[in-house]
């Protein structure tokens, strides 16, 4: 199998609190890998520091074996969906305009229409992004991450808010991506019944890694979703 990804020893202090404890976890190409957790529970942190922006972190992030500290040539096989950002709906951009923003040559023009069709967002390339809906907004995101081809799609809990025949699509789209087109999937999602329809690998984060392997094994094994479910209760409990 090849390595996409190689966490050691991930390990992310802040002044006042521990955010990431020694997490080591291996992706490999054309996993689809549910990164399932409470709320503080390090996601964003780890996502973060995939992507370069907190460099401040003890252990080693790899990705296609080379160190992101040493090099940033990875960064171009990275697609990266955010959750979901919000426009005003008079935002002066078009779909088509967000989706031209992850190009990274004038080239590829054609690329976008491509894409755009095949997320199922190609009526709408002239309309404002600020005019559509959650769930189309969404796609416009995948698409600008997906415009690229990389072999890596990041998401970070991307249906926040979203209507469910919207995410019933976004699901469907994700899962062809992994299977057709063998990009690697890592998303990072509170749906449990989603990670276990859609995701091949778990991995469930509280500050330290609980548990890391099979979605059939973490599923099948009601200690286990039991003592997440539990963690996540008290998480939601202490915030309130």
């Amino acid at each position: 199998m090849l390595k996409v990804v190689e966490i050691s020893n991930l390990t992310v202090q802040y002044p006042d609190v521990k955010a990431l404890d020694d997490v080591s976890l291996v992706v490999n190409q054309g996993d689809f890998l549910g990164i399932i957790g409470p709320n503080g529970a390090g996601k964003s942190t780890l996502f973060a520091s995939m992507l370069g922006l907190n460099t401040r972190y003890k252990g080693m992030i790899k990705f296609f074996d080379e160190d992101i500290k040493k090099s940033k040539n990875y960064l171009k096989e990275l697609g990266y969906v955010p959750q979901k950002p919000i426009f005003e709906k008079n935002f002066p951009v078009t779909v088509t305009d967000v989706v031209r923003m992850g190009l990274r040559k004038e080239s590829d023009e054609n690329k976008i229409d491509e894409i755009l069709q095949q997320l199922w967002i190609h009526e709408l390339r002239e309309r404002r992004i600020g005019e559509l809906s959650g769930g189309q907004q969404q796609r416009v995101f995948i698409a600008k991450a997906l415009v690229n081809n990389p072999k890596i799609l990041i998401l970070d809990e991307p249906v926040t808010g979203i209507d469910q025949q919207s995410i019933d699509l976004f699901y469907s789209i994700l899962r062809e991506l992994n299977s057709k087109q063998k990009i690697t999937i890592i998303w990072s999602s509170h749906d449990l019944d989603a990670v276990n329809k859609l995701a091949n690998h778990v991995a469930c984060l509280n500050k330290t890694l609980f548990f890391h392997g099979e979605s059939e094994t973490f599923f099948s094994d009601d200690k286990l979703v039991k003592q997440y479910s539990e963690a996540s209760m008290q998480e939601h409990m202490s915030h309130h």
